[in-house]
C-alpha cells in the first residue's frame, strides 16, 4: 500500500498511478514540514508571540509591543537583574443557551506570551514608564545621567 505523498506536482494514489494536483494551495500546504518549529515555519503555524520594535535614543530605550485586543490590566512587567520581562495571560469563557431553540454553546480561549529583554548597564531602573494605547504597549526605559552607549566597532577578520 502506498502512502499519499506529494512529489513534483503529482500525488500518488493507491493503485491508481499518478494524478496531477489541481490546487496550488494544497501543493504548498503538503510541501511544508509542519512539525518543524524553527525559522519561518514557526510563524506559519500562527505563533501568538507579539511583534516588538526596539529603539534607542540618547536619553532612553523605547520598546513597542503589538498586542491588540488586550487591556492594560492583562500585562505584567517585571525587572529582575537587568532582565525586563513583559508577559500576559488571558483566559475567556463564553456560554450561550436557548431552551426555545434547544441549543447550548460554550466556548473558551486562552492566550499567553512572555518576552524578555536583557537591558544594558547604563539604563536607569528607577525610571521605567509603560502605557498601553491602540493595541500597542509602550515601555520607555531612561538612561542613567552621563551614561554613554559604546560605539559600534568593526572587527577585521584575518
Amino acid at each position: 500500500m502506498e502512502a499519499l505523498v506529494k512529489r513534483n506536482g503529482f500525488v500518488p494514489l493507491v493503485n491508481s498511478g499518478f494524478v496531477p494536483t489541481a490546487n496550488p494551495f494544497f501543493d504548498d500546504f503538503l510541501s511544508r514540514d509542519l512539525l518543524e518549529m524553527t525559522g519561518q515555519n514557526f510563524a506559519a503555524l500562527g505563533s501568538n508571540l507579539p511583534s516588538v520594535n526596539l529603539k534607542e535614543t540618547d536619553k532612553k530605550i523605547e520598546i513597542e509591543l503589538a498586542a491588540p485586543g488586550l487591556k492594560k490590566e492583562d500585562f505584567k512587567i517585571e525587572l529582575d537583574n537587568n532582565m525586563l520581562t513583559i508577559s500576559s495571560e488571558k483566559q475567556e469563557e463564553k456560554e450561550e443557551t436557548s431552551k426555545k431553540d434547544n441549543y447550548y454553546r460554550k466556548e473558551f480561549s486562552y492566550q499567553s506570551f512572555s518576552r524578555s529583554f536583557n537591558l544594558p548597564d547604563y539604563t536607569d531602573d528607577n525610571h521605567i514608564n509603560a502605557n498601553y494605547k491602540d493595541g500597542i504597549l509602550h515601555v520607555d526605559i531612561a538612561k542613567k545621567e552621563g551614561a554613554k552607549k559604546k560605539t559600534a566597532k568593526t572587527i577585521d577578520i584575518k
